[in-house]
């Protein structure tokens, strides 16, 4: 075989692989509905999994996929949630997101896994119907802070703690001494606002006036069953009753092709999980 016959063959098994690429391109380029998963505990920053297999939902992640879903041409996001919530602004984060789907004219079907509670109700509130099972944990309305006070155990063990500090409230939260009445009056105040946000954000995208909806927004966890009853949740379903409906809403019948939304990673990233 002559210098032109491998150079021949070597271009046309680039050409062949070219071409199959832009054909499954073509074949990939309009997917009518789409899925974004929020699975695992919600933080601020980039999803990621740990060695043990936990995943954390990353807000930056999804609102580049929600990103992604406003700017193509897919027409019905599904959110399937599985997540007890984490950080509030986190969640409220993406839950704008989403909000900012539907005003570019998406629209967005939720279907609630094992759990959808605290910020991932939050989130799955911005859709126009939610499905979930009649087991799944839901709910949790409300906000909450935290920490440890080993006060007492220092005192025991005669361990002093030191605090240089620029104002009164720099060092609230200190586990190394009791919290005053006025750090306990700021933080409940902290807390309070948050729950008002998000009692509202309930209220509005289900139509529930505050007042009944402070009935049940107690921190509660409620299941799927009686979220319908409560009108957090529209019907009782999983996955495949979510994309029924979303192909009901685009009047499609049989099968179609469905868009993940998903992080690429690397394969030493596959490998240690992270």
């Amino acid at each position: 075989m002559n210098i032109k016959r491998i150079i021949a063959f070597i271009l046309s098994i680039f050409f062949l692989f070219a071409f199959t690429g832009c054909m499954n391109k073509t074949s990939s380029t309009y997917s009518p509905i789409g899925i974004i998963r929020i699975d695992g505990q919600i933080v601020g920053g980039e999803s990621s999994v740990s060695l043990f297999g936990s995943s954390a939902v990353g807000s930056e992640t999804i609102m580049k996929q929600l990103r992604e879903a406003q700017k193509d041409s897919t027409k019905v996001i599904i959110l399937r949630i599985n997540s007890p919530g984490g950080s509030s602004p986190a969640s409220e984060e993406i839950y704008e997101e989403v909000v900012k789907l539907k005003k570019a004219g998406k629209k967005v079907i939720v279907s609630m896994g094992d759990v959808a509670a605290s910020g991932g109700y939050m989130i799955a509130c911005a859709g126009d119907y939610i499905y979930a099972l009649p087991s799944t944990m839901t709910g949790s309305i409300g906000s909450i802070i935290e920490w440890n006070d080993y006060s007492d155990l220092y005192d025991k063990y005669g361990i002093n703690n030191h605090t240089i500090k620029s104002g009164k409230y720099k060092d609230i939260g200190s586990p190394s001494r009791k919290p005053t009445q006025d750090e306990i009056k700021l933080l409940q105040d902290t807390v309070n606002e948050t729950y008002e946000y998000f009692v509202d954000i309930v209220s509005k995208e289900r139509k529930i006036p505050k007042s009944q909806l402070k009935k049940i927004a107690d921190g509660r966890i409620i299941t799927g069953k009686k979220a319908v009853e409560y009108k957090l949740v529209d019907e009782i379903g999983n996955l495949y009753d979510a994309i029924d409906k979303a192909k009901s809403i685009l009047n499609i019948s049989g099968s179609v092709k469905i868009k993940e939304y998903t992080t690429k990673k690397t394969l030493i990233e596959q490998i240690l999980g992270t």
